[in-house]
Formats: structure tokens, C-alpha cells, sequence
């Protein structure tokens, strides 16, 4: 199966609302790894890799806002075939 790398960049009301947990528990389930910050402009950084399809799942719940109470307004999406090769999903602090 192929497995690809993402690269997002999330605005919206995304911080010290609980999304880099929720997406790390939502990564977790899918079988996602890399990370995820939050960046001094209020926007969320997230770096994934799996599977194209588990990927793709794990990109629409971003867009989506992982919970009902995290509005997510832009997603800025860039994939890769290059994989890093991380071996969790982690939150970078």
C-alpha cells in the first residue's frame, strides 16, 4: 500500500481549545504518525504519515474540526511521497 506525508497549517479558533489532543487521539486511532504545535500566529502545525487512504480520513476530520467546539476555517495542505518514517504521533510543546 502506499503511504504518503502531510504538511498542514490549521487557522481558525484552534488553540487552547483542546485540537492538538483531539487530533493526536484521532491520529492514534487511524494509525497516523508524526506531530503536532501550535505556532506563535495562533495557527496549529501538523506533520502526518500513513497509508493514503487512513491520510485522506485523517485530513477530512481536520477540515472538519475534530470536535464540535474547534472551528477550523482554512487548511493549508501540502502532501509528499518523501516519508520521515515517525514511529508515534507525538505533541510537540
Amino acid at each position: 500500500m502506499s503511504k504518503l506525508r502531510a504538511h498542514m497549517i490549521v487557522s481558525g479558533v484552534v488553540q487552547g481549545v483542546g485540537f492538538r489532543y483531539t487530533t493526536q487521539v484521532k491520529a492514534k486511532e487511524l494509525g497516523i504518525t508524526g506531530w503536532v504545535k501550535n505556532l506563535p500566529d495562533g495557527t496549529v502545525e501538523i506533520e502526518a504519515e500513513a497509508e493514503t487512504i487512513k491520510l485522506y480520513r485523517f485530513i477530512d476530520l481536520i477540515k472538519a474540526g475534530p470536535r464540535k467546539f474547534i472551528q477550523v476555517d482554512h487548511v493549508d495542505l501540502k502532501t509528499f511521497e518523501d516519508l520521515k518514517g515517525y514511529d508515534s504521533f507525538e505533541i510537540i510543546h
